[in-house]
């Protein structure tokens, strides 16, 4: 197939220069575009052809028009800007899904206002279904107090309820819950865990924060192969309304067969990198799998693991005390006790690593493990990541780059948590919270992604949020922390060509350039030129994957 391509590549490129096409034609072609390549050779141009999956030449609309024939496919992008599709580098692609059809608590702007969202919702739904997901925010509240479970005991008595904060990080059970559960005042905390309880009482509010949720996780019913499949739908089609032609679904775990379901009906609309739980590593080294396996459209081999919890929760792991809860420095994962020992076994699997870290202390503690790791298993090319990095000490930003190490971050955590982050830790470890310029400065390479759920899949809100840093509530309209902002350029970059570097994958996409796959994405402003308070109400007019639109709306 490859050598079929290449002689493509030949005769479309003889087209291109010389005017002699031999009878090659494209079977798509954008034309009178702005084209932002991300690509250095050419970064930008006017027009783009297609055969098959790839992009085959990128040019002028001259050399372009040359390649269409009578069965070519024929866009007029009308002057719009094309760029290539949106990589989101961390997800939770199935738990979004479920979320678009579930209760929608993130914009509650009060625990009454919360209470009567489950109330409707609860109405609407079969006697004994559970109700989940939510997406809460209590930092949205008049002084940010966490909800309990008698706000919606009076009308969930005879229904399971187990709704978590957008963070993941925690979440309300009711009191029905708790009892299934068998969680009382007697009941320990797990560790990296925390139930919290009435300070006069001792019996639980119906809080669970982190490990403390694996109480009534484990007994929660599984969700039916149909219900993901339904779910990983939902999923996908947002995605490509949103011009993201690639997730990193840090969550995937057992879920690949669903997405192979998919693709082999021909319903999966975005390109999947599925990865698996870090305490599983030992299952992919048995059947010999290594980082990145798979197909273009959908692969294994990464592994993500926990070194700490939320700002939100306040169980991101500090150095320091936090400022509104100085008794706690934030928890520990419960996987951190044998963290060393499964990232080295991991690695030298030839596994990929990712870790969740929030805090200073969980950031720092990671990068010397990854360190460690390089050193013990020697040089090669593992590209170890560390998943959110948002407080990072100033002494620690440098490691990222001299260990080779991606932070995969989400810039939208910086406009939503800047709300409230400063009571939390202070105006001094802010400076260094969502640091995105001095990692770049550092040399860093950065890859972004949402976190959705946690945050909106909309990978402009996240460009908004990097060039910005314009908070949700309106009170830095300069940005907050004005200091780490980037520009359009560097945040499109990280949403491409850094992401598709994070997953193995910069020589398949996140450039337009001939020969990679043709996952492209059509905007309705040219964000490179307008304002940057403007970005965040640009569409997405059109999204190809593969070659093959897969989005269009009416433009």
């Amino acid at each position: 197939m490859w050598l079929k391509f290449f002689f493509a590549v030949c005769l479309v490129a003889s087209a291109v220069t010389q005017g002699e096409g031999q009878g090659v034609m494209a079977d798509l072609v954008i034309t009178n575009a702005r084209v932002r390549t991300m690509d250095e050779r050419r970064p930008e141009a006017e027009a783009v052809a297609v055969i098959g999956n790839r992009i085959v030449a990128v040019g002028s609309d001259a050399e372009i028009k040359r390649l269409i024939g009578p069965a070519t496919r024929a866009i007029d992008a009308g002057g719009r800007l094309i760029l290539p599709g949106f990589n989101d580098a961390h997800v939770h692609f199935m738990s979004g899904g479920f979320q678009l059809s579930s209760v929608d608590l993130r914009d509650a702007d009060s625990p009454q206002e919360f209470a009567e969202r489950i109330r409707r919702y609860s109405e609407k739904l079969p006697s004994g279904r559970w109700i989940t997901g939510g997406d809460w925010d209590h930092e949205r509240w008049p002084g940010a107090p966490l909800p309990t479970k008698e706000l919606i005991d009076p009308f969930t008595k005879d229904r399971p309820v187990f709704v978590n904060r957008l963070d993941g990080h925690m979440a309300l059970a009711n009191s029905y819950v708790l009892k299934l559960a068998g969680i009382t005042r007697q009941t320990p905390d797990p560790p990296g865990g925390e139930i919290v309880r009435d300070p006069k009482t001792g019996e639980p509010t119906g809080i669970l924060k982190d490990a403390a949720m694996s109480y009534v996780y484990r007994i929660m019913p599984e969700p039916s192969f149909e219900e993901k499949l339904e779910a990983a739908r939902r999923a996908t089609e947002h995605a490509a309304s949103l011009g993201v032609t690639s997730v990193q679904d840090v969550s995937a775990g057992a879920d690949v067969g669903v997405y192979q379901v998919l693709l082999e009906r021909g319903e999966l609309k975005t390109r999947i990198y599925a990865v698996s739980p870090l305490p599983q590593w030992e299952r992919l080294r048995a059947v010999g799998v290594r980082a990145a396996f798979g197909s273009a459209m959908l692969r294994i081999g990464g592994l993500k693991g926990f070194a700490d919890g939320s700002l939100g929760s306040t169980t991101a792991l500090f150095f320091e005390p936090y400022k509104d809860a100085p008794n706690t420095r934030g928890l520990a994962s419960d996987e951190m006790p044998r963290m060393l020992e499964r990232v080295r076994g991991a690695d030298r699997a030839g596994l990929q690593v990712m870790i969740h870290a929030i805090g200073d202390r969980a950031n720092h503690e990671i990068l010397s493990i990854y360190e460690r790791v390089a050193r013990e298993n020697g040089e090669r090319d593992r590209r170890f990541r560390i998943e959110h990095a948002q407080h990072i000490r100033p002494q620690d930003i440098p490691r990222f780059a001299r260990a080779g190490v991606i932070a995969s971050m989400q810039p939208y955590h910086a406009i939503d948590d800047g709300r409230w982050a400063e009571k939390r830790i202070g105006p001094e470890r802010i400076k260094t919270t969502y640091a995105f310029r001095a990692l770049l400065d550092a040399n860093a390479t950065l890859a972004f992604g949402s976190d959705w759920t946690v945050a909106p899949l909309n990978p402009l809100l996240g460009v908004y949020a990097a060039v910005t840093r314009r908070t949700l509530d309106g009170k830095n309209p300069n940005g907050w922390v004005p200091e780490q902002k980037i520009t359009v350029e560097e945040a499109v970059r990280a949403y491409t060509v850094g992401s598709a570097y994070a997953e193995f994958a910069e020589k398949e996409k996140g450039r337009i350039a001939p020969g990679m796959l043709a996952d492209m994405v059509m905007l309705s402003q040219d964000i490179f030129r307008i304002d940057p308070s403007e970005i965040e109400k640009t569409r997405v007019l059109l999204t190809i994957v593969d070659g093959r639109i897969v989005y269009s709306a009416e433009r």
